[in-house]
């Protein structure tokens, strides 16, 4: 939050994000219809010259995920994103959409293909809107990350590590080595880098 002298504003991902269908009233949430008007005002408030993106989430709704993750990467301000704990499914294009992302060493991160809650009608045209929607997921994660579309599509499709024998678990800094996340690091880091990037837009303007 931003405060007297504080000139970053902290955005937190946690829980199930939240689409256009309510959870349970048991179930922590991120609901995106909170989140937009938020990064709206982060973008139009002068005093804040920064976002922090601290990640804790299950994953949740597609939709509203790229819906966030679209609007984190088109800030003009810098932004600076950490997973905590878990950044899975959805989470991982909101991990990514940040100008710099960090991932503590005990984080993981959780690499599926997207799957329908619910009645699914067997037909042809059901399996292409899965295809799309899966596309659209990983040319955002390719363009906003230095992950190899080749290996983030083998990692989607990899079998044995989880229960439905589909996708990749990545732990902490395994996101890194595969180039999904530019660096492993704490809060300290993660605050001292956008500091920095903070900084640096200011000495050029």
């Amino acid at each position: 939050m931003v405060g007297a002298g504080h000139d970053i504003h902290c955005l937190t991902i946690i829980g199930q994000i939240e689409g256009h269908v309510l959870l349970p009233p048991h179930n922590k949430t991120t609901k995106y219809e909170h989140v937009l008007p938020a990064l709206v005002a982060i973008q139009d408030n002068p005093a804040i010259k920064g976002l922090l993106l601290l990640l804790n989430t299950a994953g949740g709704d597609v939709e509203a995920g790229l819906a966030i993750g679209e609007l984190v990467a088109g800030l003009s301000k810098p932004t600076v994103s950490l997973v905590l704990g878990g950044g899975h499914s959805i989470g991982v294009p909101l991990a990514v959409s940040a100008d710099y992302t960090f991932v503590a060493s005990s984080a993981t991160m959780t690499i599926h293909p997207i799957s329908m809650n619910g009645m699914v009608f067997g037909m042809p045209q059901t399996y292409e809107y899965l295809n799309r929607m899966q596309d659209r997921i990983c040319d955002f994660i390719v363009a906003h990350s230095r992950i190899k579309r080749e290996e983030l599509d083998h990692m989607l499709y990899r079998t044995g590590e989880l229960a439905n024998d589909v996708g990749t678990i990545l732990v902490g800094t395994e996101a890194v080595d595969c180039g999904l996340i530019n660096e492993g690091g704490t809060l300290q880091d993660a605050l001292k880098k956008l500091r920095a990037m903070i900084d640096e837009r200011e000495a050029k303007e």
